[in-house]
């Protein structure tokens, strides 16, 4: 998730704070030291985290474009001027723009400012409910800023995990830090978070997976320990270099991520990880570039089937269990997708009449057939049957008289070259309609259909 930071450099921010027995800051200046405070931990801890500086006053300018380079944001703090007065709209149109520009509409983004408490919190609640709006607690001073920036341990703690492939296992950080999943569905909804266990449970071809809806993606990276310094404080260093893909990112030291992400990429199969319980994520590989691929860890909808296709995920097992290849000798079949037992209503044949046109349209079809009779008997009874059923289920009585008076019509038009056969089964339709549209339960089931009255015209 990106960051935006929003510096206001208007001369309200160049008023003195008057702090007693120290030196004379301006309001400037502890904004830039908290933005400091930051970046330090950002480039620490969170060092994939993109991020933009801009400034406004009357207008916003964007200082440094979406980056990961956490020097080029703290030269560019120390080079701030001045400008006029402060406007707030401006600024939040800039970081719309800036934000839809680089990441697209559906990009959440972080935005913090102190001023205008009320509008604050109503943006929050027009965007979904989702961030929190930090202020200096106190006098403004050195003190109060260094507190409130110190709660940035909070938004950008790293997410460390264990990665279990069998009886391999491997210390990795999730980047962003995956955020808690409430169900909607559930009766008590209770948030739930991804455990620092992932347990591997299985692996599939990407064919067979395809791209899943997911809720949220992530890199994994291996931590390697820098063994060469010196463990003064008791706990090791962790190693990461920028923009780091997966097989850097270890360093020196064996890790069962680096052979992992190596062999999806190769092999072209996705891991099957377990977050908790009842929910489920799965690892691929991911190219940034031509050169360069990371290992990402895609989210799925909590739940024991979040892929209809593949069934419920307790159910898939090893090839080598199955009493044959389900793939067949050849890969020439696949097991997947799984059949459902209860057949979808939308892969259904299901007749809607939003507008007048589409019921017209389907009584044109009727008379259509009616007028090639018998030729087309079957066809006829067909379209007769989907109209009539849609009618019933509409509750559209007046439509199956109105048929029916049409088909008599028909009959009664019928030229003297025409086949003896169709007036009888034109009647015998119009009125088995008719009947239906009385309410008659034998002939107004909705599973009925109207069949074609026996004939024979051979002699």
């Amino acid at each position: 998730m990106p960051t935006v930071v929003v510096m206001d450099v208007s001369l309200s921010m160049t008023r003195p704070v008057c702090l007693d027995g120290s030196e004379e800051f301006q309001r400037k200046n502890l904004a830039v030291h908290g933005l400091n405070m930051l970046f330090e931990h950002m480039a620490s801890n969170y060092r994939l985290e993109f991020t933009a500086l801009m400034a406004f006053s009357s207008l916003w300018e964007l200082l440094v474009p979406f980056t990961r380079d956490y020097n080029a944001l703290q030269e560019a703090l120390s080079t701030l001027e001045d400008y006029d007065k402060t406007c707030v709209e401006s600024a939040l149109q800039g970081v719309s723009n800036v934000v839809q520009q680089e990441w697209g509409s559906a990009c959440p983004c972080q935005l913090q400012t102190t001023d205008a408490m009320d509008n604050l919190e109503e943006l929050l609640f027009l965007s979904g409910g989702d961030g929190q709006i930090l202020t200096v607690d106190g006098p403004l001073c050195m003190k109060s800023v260094q507190a409130m920036f110190g709660l940035i341990d909070v938004a950008y703690s790293p997410f460390h995990a264990v990665l279990h492939c069998g009886n391999l296992s491997s210390d990795v950080q999730v980047f962003p830090r995956p955020e808690a999943v409430v169900v909607d569905d559930e009766v008590d909804p209770i948030p739930r978070t991804v455990n620092t266990d992932l347990k591997i449970v299985g692996f599939m071809e990407i064919g067979d997976i395809s791209s899943p809806p997911v809720i949220s993606r992530h890199l994994v990276l291996p931590i390697a320990v820098n063994k060469d310094v010196d463990d003064v404080g008791g706990g090791a260093t962790e190693e990461l270099e920028e923009e780091p893909s997966a097989s850097q990112a270890a360093g020196k030291s064996p890790n069962i991520c680096v052979l992992l992400h190596g062999s999806l990429r190769v092999e072209g199969m996705v891991a099957l990880v377990e977050l908790g319980l009842e929910w489920y994520g799965m690892l691929h590989s991911q190219a940034d570039s031509k050169k360069k691929s990371n290992m990402m860890m895609s989210l799925f909808e909590p739940g024991p089937d979040p892929l209809p296709w593949l069934g419920k995920i307790t159910h898939l097992g090893p090839i080598s269990e199955a009493a044959e290849n389900p793939y067949g000798e050849d890969d020439s079949k696949s097991p997947f997708p799984v059949t459902p037992q209860v057949k979808r209503s939308y892969a259904q044949n299901v007749t809607v009449w939003i507008k007048a046109s589409g019921l017209q349209t389907d009584v044109q079809k009727i008379l259509r057939n009616a007028r090639k009779l018998p030729d087309k008997t079957q066809t006829f009874y067909k379209e007769l049957n989907r109209l009539r059923k849609a009618a019933l289920a509409f509750g559209f009585w007046e439509l199956l008289k109105g048929v029916a008076d049409l088909l008599e019509r028909e009959c009664t038009m019928l030229p003297d070259s025409a086949h003896p056969d169709a007036a009888f089964q034109l009647s015998h339709a119009a009125q088995q309609l008719k009947r239906a549209s009385a309410g008659d339960p034998q002939y107004a089931g909705f599973d009925h259909n109207i069949v074609p009255i026996p004939t024979d015209f051979s002699s």
